[in-house]
């Protein structure tokens, strides 16, 4: 699990297993915190923060310690003052000599984003500033998303205006990180992108034999 202020917490799944009906405390939040993200690991995964000033970190899960579901976690990132994290991701350690096509796909509230190889996030300390991932200017803005993404996934963008449009990963250009990408999509005047999404296709349709019609 990560918040906002850049804690990170790792709590066995089967410290789950008792649900209730009105919940359960699943990590201790300060008033003016919360949860960004949460995933499934198996102990051999990396985990990647990214801050709204365009800071990323990158660290392997075992540099944090299992605690309890009441536990508020250790620092993951170290954020400067009015920042705060935007994303966490969870991504397979590389093999040395091993080929990959992930990319980190980042995109700021003005519209403009870019990917990124992953193996250009090298591993770094938990809870340090981090590295570039994109730059922040007065043409991006602040950082709104990222996420892990190949050349076959296809996006969804959406806008605090409510516009929504879906696009392909593989026409957006794979960038460096200290550079500050291209147009991924344009905006309305006072309006800006609010977040995107990786669109997960299902690989089949189910059969059931049964006919349909046509308004169906």
């Amino acid at each position: 699990m990560a918040t906002s202020s850049g804690t990170v917490k790792k709590t066995a799944l089967s410290d789950f297993s008792r649900p209730m009906k009105r919940g359960i405390i699943a990590v201790g939040l300060k008033p003016d915190d919360f949860l960004v993200g949460v995933a499934l690991t198996d102990g051999q995964k990396d985990v990647m923060l990214f801050s709204d000033s365009g800071k990323a970190v990158r660290f392997d899960e075992n540099d944090v310690r299992p605690m309890g579901r009441g536990a508020a976690g250790v620092r993951g990132m170290n954020l400067e003052e009015g920042q705060k994290v935007i994303s966490m991701l969870v991504a397979k350690a590389e093999v040395e000599g091993e080929q990959t096509d992930q990319t980190v796909l980042t995109a700021t509230e003005n519209g403009f984003g870019k990917r990124t190889l992953i193996t250009e996030y090298t591993r770094h300390g938990r809870g340090t500033k981090g590295m570039i991932a994109i730059q922040t200017s007065e043409r991006n803005g602040k950082v709104v998303a990222a996420t892990i993404v190949t050349d076959s996934d296809e996006i969804m963008l959406v806008t605090t205006g409510g516009v929504l449009i879906r696009t392909s990963v593989k026409d957006i250009r794979v960038m460096g990180r200290a550079t500050q990408g291209v147009t991924l999509i344009n905006l309305d005047d006072g309006t800006q992108l609010a977040s995107l999404q990786r669109i997960v296709e299902n690989d089949e349709v189910e059969d059931t034999g049964e006919e349909t019609s046509s308004d169906a």
